[in-house]
């Protein structure tokens, strides 16, 4: 069968039994993320950086697709947790890269004033495959170097 999109485990989570993304409805655009392990969400403070909640898993697809990452509906109002850059975009070349082998991530804030805890297991967000169009006059030649953040690097 050839492979056109889905998950795997990623790098350094083989034996942590993670959790595979699935979609719980036949109509459900996501697929449910966990967590691949407890953590702590601080309570917001100013100038504080994001909390990167891993997942273990990395996601493949085709040359003209895309993974968004979003919230869960009920994570704002129930734990106070949002997405810091709104939706995560994660590109075909970030699986397999040489820095994090394509280890997807969840960058929260949590706009509450207590700590939330998160346990491994929990649903933390949705991942949605996505075709993407590309202008007329685009000639992108550059390939990824690294992981995370590292587009512009």
């Amino acid at each position: 069968m050839e492979k056109l999109r889905g998950f795997e485990i990623a790098k350094g989570f083989e034996d942590k039994g993670i959790t595979m993304p699935v979609r719980k409805t036949k109509f459900s655009a996501g697929y449910d993320i966990t967590s691949a392990e407890d953590c702590i969400i601080p309570g917001f403070k100013k100038g504080m950086k994001p909390t990167l909640v891993k997942t273990g898993i990395k996601a493949y697809m085709q040359d003209d697709e895309v993974l968004i990452l979003a919230n869960r509906s009920s994570n704002p109002g129930k734990k106070g947790l949002i997405l810091a850059n709104s939706i995560g975009v994660i590109d075909k070349d970030y699986y397999g890269n040489p820095d994090n082998d394509g280890h997807i991530m969840f960058a929260f804030y949590n706009i509450k004033e207590e700590d939330i805890e998160i346990k491994k297991g929990d649903a933390i967000g949705q991942g949605i495959f996505q075709k993407y169009y590309v202008t007329d006059d685009d000639n992108a030649q550059d390939e990824r170097i690294g992981g995370f953040g590292s587009t512009n690097k």
